[in-house]
């Protein structure tokens, strides 16, 4: 049986990296693979899923206005799909979520989704919230806080290297403008003045 995946972590934990490994494995043996990206996550440019370790590849671009259960459907019809996977996750919407979960379990496709569990205020993205309440299979994908321990959040900072404490949930960026931190250390440095 196909299932939906949710392999989760904060920011330079290697999300992109296994979800590039992963579809190269399915192609390697011939079968073939959707890669979906949100449309406005353009860093590498659009529809392009790229790791901080140079590894690329083309993804599908989507919005939130995109039933991906029929996209999936569509593209399957015209030659198989082994796998779907999808790239910062966090930015689906909670119906397209379970469209992908109709992905699995009607179509058959296995659907691996990766991306962020929380915002840099520690709360929730409405994918990742839908993900994690109905998702088969649950992954913590994990990267290290500077002070050794488990990093589970991220700090925003400003073009100026400030810690940004009130803002929109989503700013597509990179190194240059996230941190990733243990609880502990976050906490004190969303705290700080």
């Amino acid at each position: 049986m196909a299932k939906l995946y949710f392999s989760y972590a904060t920011m330079n934990a290697g999300k992109s990296t296994l979800l590039l490994q992963a579809s190269y494995n399915y192609r390697e043996r011939g079968m073939r693979t959707v890669i979906l990206i949100a449309a406005f996550d353009d860093r590498a440019g659009t529809g392009r899923v790229s790791s901080r370790i140079g590894l690329s590849d083309e993804g599908i671009p989507f919005t939130h206005e995109d039933d991906l259960y029929a996209l999936i459907e569509r593209l399957h019809a015209q030659e198989t799909v082994a796998c779907v996977f999808v790239d910062e996750a966090q930015f689906l919407g909670e119906d397209q979520v379970w469209q992908l979960a109709r992905v699995a379990d009607r179509i058959g496709i296995p659907v691996m989704a990766y991306g962020l569990r929380t915002d840099f205020q520690g709360k929730l993205f409405p994918g990742s919230m839908a993900l994690l309440a109905i998702a088969d299979e649950l992954r913590e994908i994990r990267t290290i806080c500077h002070c050794g321990r488990k990093a589970t959040m991220v700090v925003r900072l400003d073009a100026d290297g400030n810690v940004v404490r009130e803002g929109a949930q989503v700013d597509v960026g990179g190194n240059e403008k996230y941190v990733v931190f243990c609880r502990r250390h976050w906490e004190d440095v969303m705290k700080a003045d």
